[in-house]
């Protein structure tokens, strides 16, 4: 397998030469000189702007890859957010972080969120730029100085209101990039579609890894469940899909199959823990039509991967996600008799560190490469990762401390759920099963935790409520 590496005309020092964008409502293809020369043009138009970050309102279209690319580009921080982000949240980062400009905005009318391009916050001026579209530029110089190092900003995942971001080198994205490539043995000859949101860390990872290898990324702004999307998937020959737990849940339920799209042939998974029925579904499916099954696990604040599990391994590790990337270390803090405790990870993919306001931005690397996770789990001989939860994801059943993790893992058996803690009791909603299912749901968590079946009051609903990036909305649940 060739890997195509970053050569010296490299595209804002990440996207080979051989990088394609396709245009999945239009076909329109941008590669070499001509992708080189819209990048250039956005990256020009930045250059005379104070310095700051460029917050970049980020949908699943050709434009705002152009636009997030020339930002980089310009060695500016790019701070991708939903361009469906509320006004007043678009204010509020505006006013936290101070960005040089805000682009991305909707031309001649009001996004979708409601923002108003016509309508800057103070201290900005709305401009109609030719080579970026509607923009707001800061009219002053920033207090804070963003530091040399920082590329990218993006929003901790799963996080809603007023979010922390993560500060992540261009050392941080070139190697996790790279890292991603060799794990998943992706080469100039795949092709990759948008499947997730851009401004997700796992969304922008597909990107970043695809260009990088001077492979080829569909972009497309409909999902899964849309007739267009798989047209397009039939129409640009698309090989590898990547999706969180949830993408997999909707694929069976329509039901997908490989031999509806041949093409695909790599099948991807991160974002949260998948059932394992689920996942050893989805490797029989491939593995029947010589396809392969990829299960992985990340974090924003490392990369978006840490672990690839290689289709190969399963069923064998089924439940693992298998052994860390290319360039990843892992220990284990404080484990217990059985192996358990924080996952710490040592890499060039960690974070600078998190960001809160402008002044976080000129700080440099705070963690010199070592990233507490905030996971629990342990290493088997073989150095594969298997997770127990979130630490911080602790409930009370009468007493007894349980994993709201452990919960959810248990109750996955027969449906997807989601666990919250309530008052001394766990409470767990799961999705698409019958009234008659509840209470064998709650047995079955009281046998496998070892605790008092009346601990667990379980709720049947038709879909349990979530994010854009496919993420339980914990907070949204019908409590």
């Amino acid at each position: 397998m060739k890997l195509v590496g970053v050569a010296e005309r490299a595209i804002a020092g990440l996207a080979s030469p051989q990088a394609r964008l396709i245009d999945a409502a239009t076909g329109a293809v941008w590669s070499g000189d001509r992708l080189r020369a819209v990048v250039d043009t956005v990256a020009a138009a930045l250059a005379p702007l104070p310095p700051g970050p460029v917050v970049c309102l980020t949908g699943n279209d050709v434009a705002s890859v152009v636009r997030y690319l020339g930002v980089r580009a310009a060695a500016r921080p790019a701070m991708l957010i939903d361009a469906g982000l509320p006004a007043v949240e678009v204010a509020d980062l505006v006013d936290r972080f101070e960005p040089a400009a805000v682009v991305g905005l909707a031309a001649g009318g009001t996004k979708v969120g409601g923002v108003r391009p016509d309508r800057p916050p103070a201290g900005y001026a709305a401009a109609d730029g030719v080579d970026v579209g509607p923009v707001w530029t800061r009219e002053t110089a920033p207090r804070h100085v963003p530091h040399p190092d920082l590329r990218l900003l993006l929003a901790t995942s799963g996080s809603t209101g007023r979010p922390r971001l993560v500060r992540q080198s261009e050392r941080s994205v070139r190697a996790s990039a790279a890292a991603i490539c060799a794990a998943l043995r992706i080469d100039e000859g795949q092709v990759a579609i948008t499947a997730l949101p851009l401004y997700y860390t796992l969304g922008l990872s597909v990107l970043h890894s695809h260009l990088f290898a001077g492979a080829t990324v569909v972009v497309e702004a409909r999902g899964v469940l849309d007739r267009g999307f798989w047209d397009s998937v039939d129409r640009y020959g698309v090989t590898s899909l990547t999706g969180v737990p949830h993408t997999y849940e909707l694929l069976i339920r329509q039901p997908w199959r490989p031999t509806d799209n041949p093409t695909v042939r790599r099948l991807c998974v991160s974002g949260a823990r998948i059932r394992d029925a689920v996942a050893l579904h989805f490797h029989t499916e491939m593995q029947r039509h010589g396809g392969a099954f990829y299960v992985m696990y990340g974090q924003t604040e490392a990369g978006s991967r840490i672990c690839v599990l290689p289709p190969e391994d399963l069923p064998a590790k089924l439940g693992s996600v298998g052994p860390p990337i290319p360039g990843t270390r892992l220990s284990i803090e404080s484990p217990g008799p059985d192996g358990v405790g924080e996952v710490v990870c040592h890499s060039d993919t960690v974070m600078m560190g998190y960001a809160e306001s402008a002044a976080d931005l000129a700080r440099g690397d705070d963690l010199a490469g070592t990233l507490s996770t905030g996971d629990r789990g342990r290493l088997d001989g073989d150095g594969y990762l298997w997770l127990s939860g979130r630490a911080s994801r602790i409930g009370k059943a009468y007493g007894v401390r349980v994993s709201l993790d452990a919960v959810e893992h248990v109750g996955s058996a027969i449906a997807p759920t989601a666990a919250v803690a309530g008052d001394d009791r766990v409470l767990l909603w799961c999705e698409g099963i019958g009234q008659e299912r509840v209470a064998e749901v709650a047995a079955l968590v009281a046998q496998k935790l070892r605790i008092h079946r009346t601990a667990v009051i379980v709720s049947a609903v038709p879909e349990l409520p979530r994010r854009p990036n496919g993420k339980v909305d914990y907070d949204a649940l019908p409590v």
